[in-house]
Protein backbone atom coordinates (compact mmCIF):
# COMPACT_ATOMS: atom_id res chain seq x y z
CA UNK A 1 0.00 0.00 0.00
CA UNK A 2 1.77 3.29 -0.78
CA UNK A 3 0.49 7.31 -0.18
CA UNK A 4 1.09 9.65 -1.92
CA UNK A 5 0.56 13.54 -1.97
CA UNK A 6 -0.72 16.25 -4.65
CA UNK A 7 1.08 19.23 -5.39
CA UNK A 8 -1.60 21.10 -7.22
CA UNK A 9 -3.00 22.71 -4.57
CA UNK A 10 0.35 24.71 -3.93
CA UNK A 11 1.34 24.52 -7.56
CA UNK A 12 -1.83 26.72 -8.29
CA UNK A 13 -2.37 30.00 -6.24
CA UNK A 14 -4.16 33.26 -7.66
CA UNK A 15 -4.00 35.22 -10.24
CA UNK A 16 -1.18 38.29 -9.48
CA UNK A 17 0.31 36.44 -6.94
CA UNK A 18 4.68 35.85 -7.05
CA UNK A 19 5.11 32.29 -7.54
CA UNK A 20 8.05 32.42 -6.34
CA UNK A 21 7.22 31.73 -2.52
CA UNK A 22 5.04 28.78 -4.44
CA UNK A 23 7.72 26.70 -5.69
CA UNK A 24 9.73 26.75 -2.12
CA UNK A 25 6.19 26.01 -0.72
CA UNK A 26 6.39 22.90 -2.77
CA UNK A 27 9.91 21.98 -2.26
CA UNK A 28 8.83 22.06 1.72
CA UNK A 29 5.65 20.17 0.73
CA UNK A 30 7.98 17.25 -0.86
CA UNK A 31 10.53 17.18 1.89
CA UNK A 32 8.19 16.55 4.33
CA UNK A 33 6.29 14.36 2.33
CA UNK A 34 9.70 12.20 1.74
CA UNK A 35 10.51 12.14 5.61
CA UNK A 36 7.03 11.00 6.53
CA UNK A 37 6.70 8.05 4.72
CA UNK A 38 4.80 9.19 1.24
CA UNK A 39 6.03 6.95 -1.17
CA UNK A 40 5.15 9.40 -4.72
CA UNK A 41 4.21 12.85 -5.57
CA UNK A 42 1.15 13.90 -8.38
CA UNK A 43 0.81 17.28 -10.06
CA UNK A 44 -1.73 18.30 -12.75
CA UNK A 45 -2.24 20.12 -15.73
CA UNK A 46 -4.30 22.55 -17.14
CA UNK A 47 -3.93 26.07 -19.52
CA UNK A 48 -5.46 29.48 -18.71
CA UNK A 49 -6.96 28.93 -15.52
CA UNK A 50 -8.13 32.48 -14.77
CA UNK A 51 -8.59 33.24 -11.43
CA UNK A 52 -5.76 30.72 -10.99
CA UNK A 53 -1.94 30.59 -12.33
CA UNK A 54 -0.63 26.84 -12.19
CA UNK A 55 3.20 25.92 -12.51
CA UNK A 56 3.63 23.26 -15.75
CA UNK A 57 4.08 19.96 -14.75
CA UNK A 58 7.49 19.33 -16.64
CA UNK A 59 9.65 22.08 -15.72
CA UNK A 60 8.08 21.21 -11.97
CA UNK A 61 8.86 17.79 -11.76
CA UNK A 62 12.32 17.82 -13.42
CA UNK A 63 13.13 20.70 -10.42
CA UNK A 64 11.26 18.10 -7.44
CA UNK A 65 13.65 15.15 -9.14
CA UNK A 66 16.68 15.98 -6.53
CA UNK A 67 14.27 17.21 -3.95
CA UNK A 68 12.54 14.13 -3.92
CA UNK A 69 14.48 10.61 -2.51
CA UNK A 70 13.09 7.82 -3.81
CA UNK A 71 9.69 8.58 -4.09
CA UNK A 72 7.73 8.31 -7.21
CA UNK A 73 6.42 11.41 -9.73
CA UNK A 74 3.53 11.34 -11.40
CA UNK A 75 1.62 13.92 -13.32
CA UNK A 76 -1.57 14.16 -15.41
CA UNK A 77 -1.57 15.71 -19.08
CA UNK A 78 -4.09 16.76 -21.16
CA UNK A 79 -2.81 14.17 -23.65
CA UNK A 80 -5.10 15.31 -27.12
CA UNK A 81 -3.31 18.60 -26.75
CA UNK A 82 0.22 17.13 -26.85
CA UNK A 83 2.26 15.21 -29.72
CA UNK A 84 3.05 12.00 -28.95
CA UNK A 85 6.69 11.99 -29.90
CA UNK A 86 6.72 14.63 -27.61
CA UNK A 87 5.34 12.83 -24.51
CA UNK A 88 7.63 9.91 -25.48
CA UNK A 89 10.68 12.11 -25.43
CA UNK A 90 10.28 14.52 -22.68
CA UNK A 91 8.77 11.68 -20.27
CA UNK A 92 11.85 9.15 -21.07
CA UNK A 93 14.34 12.07 -20.58
CA UNK A 94 12.80 12.43 -17.16
CA UNK A 95 12.50 8.85 -16.51
CA UNK A 96 16.19 8.98 -17.02
CA UNK A 97 17.31 11.74 -15.30
CA UNK A 98 15.26 10.84 -12.22
CA UNK A 99 16.14 6.89 -12.25
CA UNK A 100 13.09 5.43 -13.25
CA UNK A 101 10.95 7.45 -11.03
CA UNK A 102 8.42 9.18 -13.28
CA UNK A 103 4.63 8.33 -14.15
CA UNK A 104 1.92 9.33 -16.05
CA UNK A 105 -1.87 10.04 -16.24
CA UNK A 106 -3.13 10.77 -19.44
CA UNK A 107 -6.59 12.51 -19.77
CA UNK A 108 -9.08 13.96 -21.87
CA UNK A 109 -9.34 17.41 -19.64
CA UNK A 110 -12.89 18.98 -19.86
CA UNK A 111 -12.72 23.02 -20.41
CA UNK A 112 -13.19 24.32 -23.69
CA UNK A 113 -10.78 26.82 -23.36
CA UNK A 114 -8.30 24.84 -23.68
CA UNK A 115 -8.97 23.00 -26.78
CA UNK A 116 -9.58 26.18 -28.64
CA UNK A 117 -6.61 27.63 -27.04
CA UNK A 118 -4.67 24.80 -28.81
CA UNK A 119 -6.47 24.59 -31.98
CA UNK A 120 -7.63 21.33 -31.04
CA UNK A 121 -11.33 19.75 -31.96
CA UNK A 122 -13.05 18.58 -28.56
CA UNK A 123 -15.23 16.41 -30.39
CA UNK A 124 -12.27 13.98 -31.71
CA UNK A 125 -10.75 14.19 -28.08
CA UNK A 126 -11.66 10.66 -27.73
CA UNK A 127 -9.88 9.28 -30.71
CA UNK A 128 -6.91 11.65 -30.12
CA UNK A 129 -6.66 10.29 -26.45
CA UNK A 130 -6.26 6.42 -28.04
CA UNK A 131 -4.28 8.30 -30.68
CA UNK A 132 -1.62 9.63 -28.33
CA UNK A 133 -1.79 6.44 -25.49
CA UNK A 134 -1.56 4.16 -28.52
CA UNK A 135 1.70 5.60 -30.05
CA UNK A 136 3.74 6.94 -27.08
CA UNK A 137 3.31 2.91 -25.84
CA UNK A 138 4.83 1.81 -29.48
CA UNK A 139 7.55 4.60 -29.81
CA UNK A 140 8.60 3.21 -26.46
CA UNK A 141 8.34 -0.64 -27.20
CA UNK A 142 8.97 -1.06 -30.66
CA UNK A 143 11.91 -0.13 -33.10
CA UNK A 144 10.51 0.93 -35.91
CA UNK A 145 6.31 3.29 -35.84
CA UNK A 146 4.51 3.85 -38.30
CA UNK A 147 1.26 5.27 -37.72
CA UNK A 148 -1.39 8.00 -38.85
CA UNK A 149 -3.17 10.00 -36.44
CA UNK A 150 -5.51 13.10 -36.80
CA UNK A 151 -2.26 15.45 -36.13
CA UNK A 152 0.79 13.30 -36.95
CA UNK A 153 2.25 11.15 -39.20
CA UNK A 154 4.92 8.74 -38.62
CA UNK A 155 7.12 6.24 -41.13
CA UNK A 156 9.61 3.54 -39.36
CA UNK A 157 10.03 6.18 -36.56
CA UNK A 158 11.97 5.00 -33.69
CA UNK A 159 12.39 6.70 -30.26
CA UNK A 160 15.96 6.37 -29.49
CA UNK A 161 15.51 7.37 -26.18
CA UNK A 162 13.37 4.68 -23.93
CA UNK A 163 12.53 4.60 -20.40
CA UNK A 164 14.47 3.00 -17.59
CA UNK A 165 11.21 1.49 -16.10
CA UNK A 166 10.43 -1.78 -18.58
CA UNK A 167 8.86 -1.84 -20.75
CA UNK A 168 8.37 2.01 -19.93
CA UNK A 169 7.05 4.22 -17.27
CA UNK A 170 3.63 3.50 -15.72
CA UNK A 171 0.65 5.09 -17.60
CA UNK A 172 -2.76 5.93 -15.47
CA UNK A 173 -5.80 7.15 -17.53
CA UNK A 174 -8.02 9.52 -15.89
CA UNK A 175 -11.56 9.37 -16.19
CA UNK A 176 -14.52 10.63 -13.98
CA UNK A 177 -17.71 8.87 -16.71
CA UNK A 178 -18.50 5.53 -16.91
CA UNK A 179 -16.92 5.81 -20.60
CA UNK A 180 -14.01 6.50 -19.58
CA UNK A 181 -13.72 4.12 -17.00
CA UNK A 182 -14.42 1.40 -19.41
CA UNK A 183 -12.49 3.15 -21.86
CA UNK A 184 -9.35 2.34 -19.90
CA UNK A 185 -10.36 -1.13 -18.65
CA UNK A 186 -10.39 -2.35 -22.46
CA UNK A 187 -7.02 -1.00 -22.33
CA UNK A 188 -5.86 -2.80 -19.93
CA UNK A 189 -4.55 0.43 -17.84
CA UNK A 190 -5.56 1.49 -14.44
CA UNK A 191 -7.70 3.95 -13.92
CA UNK A 192 -6.78 6.44 -11.31
CA UNK A 193 -10.08 7.28 -9.45
CA UNK A 194 -10.81 11.20 -9.22
CA UNK A 195 -10.85 13.20 -6.56
CA UNK A 196 -14.76 14.49 -7.03
CA UNK A 197 -16.67 11.59 -7.09
CA UNK A 198 -19.17 10.61 -3.56
CA UNK A 199 -18.35 7.12 -2.30
CA UNK A 200 -21.35 5.34 -3.44
CA UNK A 201 -20.76 6.78 -7.08
CA UNK A 202 -16.78 5.34 -7.07
CA UNK A 203 -18.07 1.89 -5.14
CA UNK A 204 -19.80 1.01 -8.29
CA UNK A 205 -17.44 2.19 -10.92
CA UNK A 206 -14.65 0.30 -9.35
CA UNK A 207 -17.17 -2.65 -10.25
CA UNK A 208 -17.41 -1.00 -13.38
CA UNK A 209 -13.55 -1.11 -14.07
CA UNK A 210 -13.18 -4.77 -12.81
CA UNK A 211 -15.87 -6.33 -15.11
CA UNK A 212 -15.00 -4.33 -18.02
CA UNK A 213 -11.00 -5.09 -17.87
CA UNK A 214 -12.05 -9.30 -17.15
CA UNK A 215 -14.46 -9.16 -20.23
CA UNK A 216 -11.04 -7.48 -22.58
CA UNK A 217 -9.17 -10.13 -21.42
CA UNK A 218 -6.97 -8.27 -18.58
CA UNK A 219 -6.40 -9.28 -14.91
CA UNK A 220 -7.92 -5.72 -13.40
CA UNK A 221 -4.15 -3.92 -12.32
CA UNK A 222 -4.31 -1.80 -8.91
CA UNK A 223 -5.52 1.43 -9.07
CA UNK A 224 -4.57 4.71 -7.77
CA UNK A 225 -7.59 6.75 -5.55
CA UNK A 226 -7.10 10.31 -5.44
CA UNK A 227 -8.93 12.21 -2.57
CA UNK A 228 -9.50 15.53 -0.31
CA UNK A 229 -8.04 14.97 2.53
CA UNK A 230 -7.25 16.90 5.17
CA UNK A 231 -6.10 15.35 8.93
CA UNK A 232 -5.87 17.28 11.92
CA UNK A 233 -6.16 16.84 16.06
CA UNK A 234 -10.03 17.42 16.06
CA UNK A 235 -12.48 17.01 13.05
CA UNK A 236 -13.57 20.67 14.31
CA UNK A 237 -9.97 21.81 13.56
CA UNK A 238 -9.47 20.20 10.18
CA UNK A 239 -13.11 21.54 8.97
CA UNK A 240 -12.19 25.34 10.73
CA UNK A 241 -8.83 24.99 8.76
CA UNK A 242 -9.01 23.36 5.33
CA UNK A 243 -12.68 24.28 4.84
CA UNK A 244 -12.90 27.53 3.25
CA UNK A 245 -10.12 26.93 1.08
CA UNK A 246 -11.73 23.86 -0.24
CA UNK A 247 -14.67 25.93 -0.74
CA UNK A 248 -13.37 28.16 -2.68
CA UNK A 249 -11.31 25.61 -5.34
CA UNK A 250 -14.51 23.91 -5.91
CA UNK A 251 -16.04 27.22 -6.54
CA UNK A 252 -13.53 27.39 -9.35
CA UNK A 253 -14.18 23.94 -10.58
CA UNK A 254 -18.10 25.04 -10.83
CA UNK A 255 -17.30 27.97 -12.78
CA UNK A 256 -15.01 25.62 -14.96
CA UNK A 257 -17.70 22.85 -15.17
CA UNK A 258 -15.71 20.37 -13.69
CA UNK A 259 -18.92 18.79 -12.38
CA UNK A 260 -20.41 18.50 -16.15
CA UNK A 261 -17.92 15.63 -16.47
CA UNK A 262 -19.19 13.46 -13.77
CA UNK A 263 -22.38 11.72 -13.80
CA UNK A 264 -25.62 13.04 -13.66
CA UNK A 265 -26.83 14.42 -10.31
CA UNK A 266 -23.56 15.57 -9.24
CA UNK A 267 -23.01 19.18 -8.98
CA UNK A 268 -20.99 21.53 -6.98
CA UNK A 269 -22.72 24.63 -6.82
CA UNK A 270 -23.94 23.51 -2.95
CA UNK A 271 -23.03 24.38 0.40
CA UNK A 272 -20.12 22.72 1.49
CA UNK A 273 -21.50 20.27 4.02
CA UNK A 274 -23.42 19.12 1.27
CA UNK A 275 -20.18 19.05 -1.03
CA UNK A 276 -17.85 17.45 1.69
CA UNK A 277 -20.19 14.44 2.39
CA UNK A 278 -19.10 10.86 1.35
CA UNK A 279 -16.55 12.79 -0.77
CA UNK A 280 -13.62 14.38 1.46
CA UNK A 281 -11.80 13.01 3.94
CA UNK A 282 -11.38 15.30 6.93
CA UNK A 283 -10.60 14.68 10.62
CA UNK A 284 -9.11 13.09 12.86
CA UNK A 285 -6.32 10.58 12.33
CA UNK A 286 -9.11 7.74 13.19
CA UNK A 287 -11.55 9.12 11.00
CA UNK A 288 -9.02 9.42 7.90
CA UNK A 289 -7.97 5.27 8.61
CA UNK A 290 -11.69 4.49 8.79
CA UNK A 291 -12.56 6.32 5.55
CA UNK A 292 -9.49 5.39 3.75
CA UNK A 293 -10.63 1.54 4.67
CA UNK A 294 -14.03 1.98 3.70
CA UNK A 295 -12.11 2.37 -0.08
CA UNK A 296 -9.87 0.06 0.68
CA UNK A 297 -12.38 -2.90 0.96
CA UNK A 298 -14.26 -1.97 -2.62
CA UNK A 299 -11.09 -4.10 -3.95
CA UNK A 300 -8.58 -3.54 -6.41
CA UNK A 301 -7.25 0.04 -5.06
CA UNK A 302 -3.43 -0.36 -3.92
CA UNK A 303 -2.72 3.32 -3.25
CA UNK A 304 -3.76 6.69 -2.39
CA UNK A 305 -2.94 10.17 -3.38
CA UNK A 306 -4.24 12.97 -1.85
CA UNK A 307 -4.29 17.07 -1.92
CA UNK A 308 -3.80 18.92 1.32
CA UNK A 309 -3.65 22.14 -0.01
CA UNK A 310 -5.44 24.27 -1.70
CA UNK A 311 -5.28 27.87 -3.56
CA UNK A 312 -4.22 30.70 -1.40
CA UNK A 313 -3.89 28.08 1.68
CA UNK A 314 -0.52 29.07 3.86
CA UNK A 315 2.10 26.68 3.94
CA UNK A 316 2.17 25.39 7.57
CA UNK A 317 -1.26 23.76 8.21
CA UNK A 318 -0.80 21.70 5.01
CA UNK A 319 3.02 20.37 6.89
CA UNK A 320 1.08 19.84 10.10
CA UNK A 321 -1.38 17.80 8.24
CA UNK A 322 0.46 15.97 6.34
CA UNK A 323 2.96 14.92 8.83
CA UNK A 324 0.54 14.20 11.28
CA UNK A 325 -1.09 11.63 8.84
CA UNK A 326 2.35 10.44 8.10
CA UNK A 327 3.09 9.65 11.86
CA UNK A 328 -0.82 8.61 12.84
CA UNK A 329 -2.73 7.52 9.86
CA UNK A 330 0.37 5.51 7.46
CA UNK A 331 1.40 3.33 10.21
CA UNK A 332 -1.69 2.31 10.49
CA UNK A 333 -1.88 0.27 7.23
CA UNK A 334 1.59 -1.58 7.80
CA UNK A 335 4.71 -0.76 6.09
Amino acid sequence: MKFGISLQGHAQQPVGDDLTPAVADLIAVVHAARDAGFGYVTCGQHYLTDPLQEIQPVPLLARLIPESGDMELFSTLIAPLHNPVDIAETWASLDVLSNGRMGLCLGLGYRDEEYAAFGVDRDTRVRDLRDVVETVRALWTEDAVTREGRTFSLDGARCTIRCVQRPHLPIWIAANADVGVQRAARWGLPWNINPHARFETIKRQVHVYQDTARAAGFDPPGLPLYREVFCAPTREEALQTAGPHMARKYAAYDQWGQDTALPDGDDFAVSFDELAADRFIIGTPDDCAEEIERYLALGGIDRVHMRMGWPGMPLEPTLRALRLFGEAVIPHFGP
